[in-house]
């Protein structure tokens, strides 16, 4: 089989049709502003590294007891290329997926998923409800909290900062500055915006 490279479109309609779940498509969306974003400042095609972010979860909402398995026979049977398949597969590496990431596109998508959840969180609960003002000392304070935003899994956020050799506070001021790219569609650009 002829593998063939999905444009943003394609994944978008392929997300949305495994996934209805509000709440999914924007942290599928806040995934991909990020490592769009990643991938501009690190020199890669923001194209790629965003369509993976895009579709990292494509299973999650209707097969989440398969999750990363069902997503590579769906992406598999539309032909897409190994490498993306691997990445995206990688990103629940020791979770759900013995897939270890190990490209840096793949080591930021690993870090970079659940930290996304992790600023949702603190934005969510600012009386501003806006991206523009939340700090990384913000996001640090509420990282200490073992009971804020309970499910994101820390440890996974650690084990990627240190794969890619990089600080805790420069991967949530990345992931700050990405998602402020999407802040408008995923609501989270201020009640007054």
């Amino acid at each position: 089989m002829i593998e063939t490279i999905p444009s943003r479109q394609e994944a978008f309609t392929l997300l949305k049709e495994y996934n209805s779940s509000e709440s999914l498509i924007k942290h599928a969306l806040s995934v991909e502003a990020v490592m769009g974003y990643m991938a501009e400042k690190k020199g890669e095609d923001p194209v790629k590294w965003g369509i993976i972010g895009l579709i990292h979860d494509l299973d999650y909402q209707m097969y989440p007891d398969e999750h990363c398995t069902k997503t590579r026979e769906i992406l598999e049977k539309h032909n897409w290329p190994a490498d993306y398949i691997r990445a995206v597969v990688s990103h629940a590496w020791g979770i759900c997926s013995e897939e270890k990431p190990e490209s840096i596109m793949e080591k930021y998508l690993y870090a970079m998923d659940e930290l996304t959840g992790l600023v949702t969180a603190c934005v969510l609960v600012r009386p501003s409800k806006s991206l523009f003002d939340l700090k990384v000392k913000s996001v640090k304070k509420k990282w200490k909290n073992k009971h804020f935003a309970a499910g994101v899994n820390r440890e996974v956020i650690e084990n990627g900062a240190s794969m890619l050799d990089v600080e805790l506070s420069e991967l949530i001021q990345d992931v700050i500055d990405g998602m402020k790219t999407v802040a408008e569609a995923i609501s989270l650009a201020g009640e007054t915006n």
